[in-house]
C-alpha cells in the first residue's frame, strides 16, 4: 500500500524465482512426521458398519465428522483400497457406531485386516438395515450423499437417515491421542 509497487518475484529474478520454487517443490513431508503430528489431534474413535447380501461389513474409523446440519450430512473417509468400503459402497448405506470407552476391544478388532471382525461382536440391524454394535455411545444411519477421491483416501459424505435419541448407558466416548486410546479426564475446565 505504501511505498513503490513490487513486481512479482519472478519478473525481479527468475532464477531465484526458480531457485525458491524448487526447493519449496522438493521439500517432501516425511510420512512418518506427517502421521506423528496428526497424532496430536485427539479423535472420536467410530465403527463404519453395513450389510451385504446379509453379510456384516465393518471397519474402525477416527476420521468421521459433521459436515451440514440442513441436510444432516456427515463424512468419513476411507484408504482406497478398502475392502471393507468397496462392500459398503455396494449397498449404498452405512451406519456410524460411535464407540463407548469400554468398547477398546470392539476398535481393535474391526482395525484388523482379514481377520473376523464380527466373532463374539453382538448387534442388531437399523432402520435401514445396517449393524449397530451393542454398548455403542450413539449411532447414524446414513445413505451415500457422495464420494470425493483425496490422494490415496475416499471422502465419503453420508446423508443421517435416522440416529439414536436413547439414552445411552456408556457416558465416555472413545478417544485416540498420539497413538494411545484416552479417557476423558474425570475434572471439570472451567470456561469462561
Amino acid at each position: 500500500m505504501f511505498g513503490r509497487p513490487r513486481a512479482p518475484l519472478n519478473a525481479v529474478d527468475p532464477y531465484l524465482y526458480f531457485i525458491l520454487a524448487m526447493s519449496i517443490s522438493s521439500t517432501a513431508v516425511e510420512p512418518l512426521h506427517f502421521r506423528e503430528a496428526l497424532g496430536h489431534y485427539a479423535s472420536g474413535i467410530t465403527v463404519i458398519t453395513s450389510l451385504v447380501d446379509e453379510e456384516p461389513i465393518g471397519f474402525t474409523c477416527q476420521s468421521f465428522y459433521s459436515v451440514s446440519m440442513s441436510p444432516p450430512l456427515v463424512s468419513f473417509s476411507v484408504m482406497s483400497g478398502s475392502a471393507s468400503y468397496s462392500k459398503i459402497r455396494q449397498a449404498g448405506r452405512f451406519a456410524v457406531n460411535i464407540l463407548s470407552n469400554e468398547q477398546v476391544r470392539i476398535s481393535n478388532q474391526f482395525a484388523r485386516r482379514g481377520a473376523d471382525k464380527w466373532h463374539g461382536i453382538e448387534w442388531r440391524e437399523s432402520p435401514l438395515g445396517n449393524p449397530l454394535i451393542a454398548g455403542s455411545l450413539h449411532w447414524l444411519d446414513c445413505e451415500i450423499y457422495a464420494e470425493h477421491a483425496a490422494g490415496d483416501h475416499v471422502i465419503v459424505i453420508g446423508e443421517v437417515k435416522a440416529l439414536n435419541l436413547q439414552e445411552a448407558v456408556a457416558t465416555q466416548p472413545l478417544l485416540y491421542f498420539k497413538g494411545q486410546y484416552r479417557n476423558i479426564a474425570a475434572h471439570s475446565v472451567a470456561c469462561n
